[in-house]
């Protein structure tokens, strides 16, 4: 598990977080250059990022999203197995106390799943080709208003 620290200002000092992000890669997918693309994007925009490396297990994700406490939870998935990783996870965060965290998920998902996502309570998908600065908005809109609806994103 790695966390990025945020880069000093002009003055030397870190800007103080402005929440903690929890990005993870879930299953057997090796490929993690876009996590750790948005990763940078988020610990530059003042969020601490932990980043938890490939393979994890829905199980390790929950348990690093407890231990960080992680309002927030970012999924890549580009093998395929969005819906039932999203769905374990999900059930995994609500048996921990942990329901109320906002999750993003990004990665190939076919257009047809993005509303059944929505449906499970992702907050926001994003699609290959998403603007980085719309997802760093949409962390922003996640982390000011932790309760409130987002508009559908991709």
């Amino acid at each position: 598990m790695n966390v990025l620290h945020q880069r000093t200002d002009h003055a030397g000092s870190p800007p103080a977080p402005r929440a903690r992000v929890v990005i993870a890669k879930p299953g057997l997918d090796g490929h993690d250059r876009g996590a750790k693309v948005i990763a940078r994007a988020l610990r530059d925009a003042g969020y601490e990022v932990i980043y938890t490396g490939l393979h994890q297990t829905p199980e390790q994700i929950v348990a690093t999203v407890i231990a960080e406490d992680a309002p927030i939870l970012g999924l890549s998935v580009l093998s395929g197995a969005h819906l039932t990783v999203v769905e374990k996870v999900i059930r995994l965060l609500t048996q921990e106390d942990a329901g109320d965290t906002r999750i993003l998920v990004g990665g190939i998902i076919p257009d047809a799943d993005i509303p059944v996502l929505r449906a499970m309570g992702v907050d926001a998908v994003f699609t290959p080709g998403a603007d980085i600065r719309g997802i760093v908005e949409t962390v922003d809109r996640l982390s000011a208003a932790p309760n409130a609806p987002l508009e559908a994103a991709c």
